[in-house]
């Protein structure tokens, strides 16, 4: 494949992701007016080093870059790209929170309808009570056994006259209690239509955050002419490799292959069939997909279900030691648990690595490793076999 042609495929890739964004977007909810954040010291540290003192109309930095000046570009890039993916986990945090928050608000309009007819009920029973004991009030106990020919009858009547006051009472209480239980629910609702409300500004400022960020990226990378792409290409994998060597020779990966689980070669072969496909923020297939959607996916086609999100999966799946990692395990990377890949033995991931790229086959040891997780802990390892990379 000729320079030209491979700087064009980069190049074409990182300018693609303006359109994704932009169809991405169309499915967030309607903003709700609150101010934005200021960013955090993570941001900050991560947005300087070169072009960082450039004014708002020169993003991009001039041609005819030297050796050194590639490199730090390369780390600009990096850093925008792994901030474009931080804020792509917080978007798809806070869409979860968002879907679960309306799905609790479904939940009490529903308990607010019956509580509301519970109380129109108990209001009818009260006024037709009311009404027996007014019409049947008209003699106290001892007016009703003086003028009855039947003192047997006489007690009776009085007997249930003091049975349909006491089931008066009984109704007008309940009518209370009712009354105050709705009360709660409508409190509650209230509650969580705004907790809904933030959870989708949230959402909002997210995806703002990777449209800034994916919008430097093109910025930078449109003004590059061909030559010096292939460069930052190679320059990125040159680091890559060096990464990878020097993980591998610390021996933390420790000796050999272990086997997988029957999940977890379910998972990976499901994996390795998406392979190719582009990377989408936020998406989980079937044709497009992030780092967690392909991991989460996997998974689902499993048959188990884990967390969307990498900081999730980090958080609630159980972690294991990097020498025990086997295929199907995911491995978690950066500080923040910004990214994940799929471990597929022989030293090897299987990840959706960024905006304009595509889901790819890695080394484990080529991005900064936070950790591992097991979806799987209670499985026994299969038959043994390592799964074999499909020919592309």
């Amino acid at each position: 494949m000729s320079v030209a042609r491979r700087s064009q495929g980069w190049l074409y890739r990182a300018l693609t992701c303006g359109a994704l964004l932009a169809g991405a977007a169309l499915a967030l909810p309607a903003p709700v007016a609150h101010a934005d954040p200021s960013p955090s010291a993570g941001e900050q540290a991560s947005d300087s080093g070169f072009l960082h003192d450039l004014p708002p109309d020169q993003p991009a930095p001039p041609l005819g870059l030297s050796q050194q000046e590639l490199r730090s570009l390369l780390k600009r890039l990096q850093n925008l790209h792994r901030q474009a993916e931080e804020a792509t986990e917080q978007y798809k945090g806070a869409k979860e929170k968002r879907d679960r928050q309306r799905q609790v608000v479904k939940d009490l309009t529903r308990e607010l309808d019956d509580q509301r007819e519970e109380v129109r009920e108990n209001r009818a029973e009260a006024g037709r009570l009311a009404r027996k004991q007014y019409r049947q009030s008209g003699l106290s106990d001892y007016g009703i056994l003086l003028l009855s020919d039947d003192p047997q009858e006489a007690f009776d009547r009085s007997h249930d006259l003091n049975r349909a006051a006491e089931a008066q009472a009984e109704v007008v209480r309940r009518l209370q209690d009712t009354q105050k239980n709705l009360d709660k629910v409508v409190t509650k609702q209230r509650a969580a239509l705004k907790k809904a409300e933030r959870y989708a500004e949230d959402q909002r400022k997210a995806r703002d955050r990777v449209e800034d960020r994916v919008a430097k990226v093109e910025d930078i990378v449109s003004t590059l002419t061909g030559v010096q792409l292939e460069e930052l290409r190679r320059l990125e994998e040159d680091g890559f490799d060096a990464a990878q060597a020097e993980f591998l020779a610390s021996g933390a990966l420790g000796k050999g292959n272990r086997a997988a689980s029957d999940g977890g070669q379910t998972a990976v072969a499901w994996a390795f069939k998406q392979l190719g496909d582009p990377y989408v923020w936020g998406a989980e297939g079937p044709d497009a997909f992030d780092c967690s959607g392909l991991t989460s996916q996997a998974w689902a086609a499993a048959g188990t279900p884990i967390p969307r999100t990498s900081q999730e999966q980090w958080k609630q799946l159980p972690r294991i030691p990097l020498n025990l990692l086997r295929p199907g395990d995911l491995v978690i990377y950066y500080p923040g648990a910004t990214h994940v890949g799929m471990y597929i033995g022989n030293g090897k991931i299987v990840h959706a690595p960024r905006t304009g790229d595509v889901v790819k086959v890695a080394p484990v040891g080529g991005m900064p490793i936070l950790g591992a997780v097991r979806p799987d802990p209670g499985a026994s390892a299969g038959d043994g076999k390592v799964p074999v990379v499909p020919e592309r």
